[in-house]
Order: C-alpha cells, then sequence, then structure tokens
C-alpha cells in the first residue's frame, strides 16, 4: 500500500514461493460472469495440470478491492493480470485448488456475484462449491471480510489475508481514512466482527515494518476484537518484513510463510477436513 512502490513494480512482481508445475497449470481466460448490475465481467479459472475437467475441486477466490477502471489507470492493468495475482494463482493450482480471480465495476458488490456465480455453476468450472476459500491482499482485504459475511451458501471455509487493512471498530477511522486516501472499498463500513463466521479459518499475515499508514494498527485491533470472540484466527507476524514482503522480499521467510498458509488453506479445503459444527 505504501505510495513508495512504483505501479510498474506492483503490476509485474510475482510470489517469492515457487513449486514444481506452476508453469503448466490450465487456464481459462475471460469466463464470463454477471456482475452485480446486470452487466458482463469475466474472470480467469486456473487448475492444477493433472486435473479432469470435471473433477471438483476447492477452490480460492482471489478478491479485489480496487474498482476496475480507476485500478487500471493508475496500476495499467487488470486486477486479474498482475503478476502477483496471476502467480498466486498458479501457485494454488500447483498445490491442488482451482483458483478464480475476476474483474469488477464496482468491488464488493460484483465480488459477491462471483461468488454467486461460482457456486451456482460449480458442477460445470470443475468446482466443489462447498469447500470455498478467498485470498486478498492490503486494500483488498476488507472486500474479502465482506464475502465471509456473505450467509447465502455455504460458509467461506479459509481466508488467507496479507498485511491488510480491516474494518474499523471502536470508534478507530484507519480503514476509513486509507479507503479515502488510497482508493479501496471500505466493503465492511459498519459491519461487526460478529459478522464472520466461527467456522471460517482466518489466516493473516502481518508486516512488521509495513508502513501503510493505520494498516497495523487496524490489523492489530481486528486480532484483538477477534481473540474475544474465539474467532478461528492464525496470526503470523514478519517482524522484518515490509508491506507486500511475499512478492518483494525474496527470502526464507517470506517463503515460510506462504508455506504456512498454503498448509492452513489444505488443511481447511482439503477432502478430509470436517466443517466445524
Amino acid at each position: 500500500m505504501s505510495e513508495e512502490i512504483r505501479p510498474e513494480d506492483i503490476r509485474k512482481k510475482t510470489v517469492v514461493h515457487c513449486i514444481e508445475g506452476m508453469d503448466s497449470v490450465l487456464v481459462r481466460r475471460d469466463v464470463p460472469f454477471r456482475g452485480a448490475d446486470g452487466s458482463p465481467l469475466a474472470m480467469d479459472l486456473y487448475r492444477p495440470p493433472e486435473a479432469a475437467p470435471d473433477e471438483p475441486l476447492p477452490a480460492v477466490l482471489l478478491v479485489a478491492g480496487y474498482r476496475g477502471e480507476g485500478f487500471r489507470a493508475r496500476i495499467g492493468c487488470d486486477f486479474k493480470d498482475m503478476g502477483s495475482v496471476t502467480s498466486w494463482a498458479r501457485l494454488l493450482a500447483a498445490s491442488g485448488f482451482a483458483a478464480v480471480a475476476g474483474g469488477n465495476r464496482d468491488p464488493a458488490a460484483d465480488a459477491l456475484a462471483m461468488l454467486g456465480h461460482v457456486r451456482e455453476n460449480a458442477a460445470s468450472l470443475g468446482i466443489d462449491g462447498t469447500r470455498l476459500g478467498v485470498w486478498a491482499a492490503s486494500g483488498n482485504v476488507p472486500v474479502a471480510l465482506r464475502l465471509l459475511m456473505e450467509r447465502n451458501g455455504d460458509p467461506i471455509r479459509c481466508a488467507m489475508l496479507w498485511y491488510g487493512y480491516t474494518l474499523d471498530s471502536g470508534g478507530a477511522t484507519h480503514v476509513a481514512d486509507a479507503s479515502r486516501q488510497f482508493g479501496f472499498a471500505d466493503a465492511c463500513a459498519g459491519r461487526s466482527l460478529d459478522e464472520i463466521p466461527k467456522e471460517t479459518a482466518l489466516f493473516l499475515a502481518r508486516a512488521g515494518r509495513d508502513a501503510s499508514p493505520g494498516l497495523n494498527e487496524s490489523l492489530d485491533r481486528f486480532v484483538a476484537a477477534a481473540l474475544p470472540r474465539n474467532l478461528s484466527l492464525t496470526l503470523v507476524n514478519h517482524a522484518a518484513g515490509a508491506h507486500a514482503f511475499e512478492v518483494f522480499e525474496d527470502g526464507e521467510p517470506s517463503r515460510q510463510i506462504v508455506r504456512q498458509a498454503l498448509d492452513l488453506l489444505w488443511l481447511r479445503l482439503g477432502p478430509g477436513h470436517v466443517a466445524d459444527c
């Protein structure tokens, strides 16, 4: 979220942790779906190279928090075409998941529309609609949290949330202030942590040296409020890490945290996991 990072760097950087098979995943580009206003949008679908077309896979939705048009003007490409997004999608697919990244005109509304489309068309997409997770980073996280609150369908089982703004509570305005400054959707304004299902596992990656205004304050308040509510929460603090460390800091600490996130994702979405009562 730091303004010191150049748009071309944001556009091109890829996740530093790589595994075998990322280059050979199957990609269906520009799969159509209807946005919240009924107009067409497109999403990209990634699948493991060895997966049969009709095999229902657990899936992870990579969530955008910025309006598509404004994002393209600022960064120079669509969210789903960013190096970080495409490489994360490939990493997820090579790890055995389907991955979905889509466009938007209204971030929160169209993310909900994409989620609905995935659930309604799970069979034709080769997705198990009962085993869904979300991935989001930075200013995209509030929209991901909003998806977790959606009660129309099975709860999202797992959320990987990276160095993100969360939601304001207790009179704080960190997220609202950053939303105005950076232009992401404050999708949880007026909402509560009580709306996040207890059966959803949260993986929160924190960057100890994050210089984004109010970000760690927002994240720390979120964690402090989540624990008394007994939400399922894993917090990993990269004490020496800066914002977007898993794409900008090529080292073992970044790779280890990515592996931790993937391990939790597989535990929650894999075929052997039984959802909490």
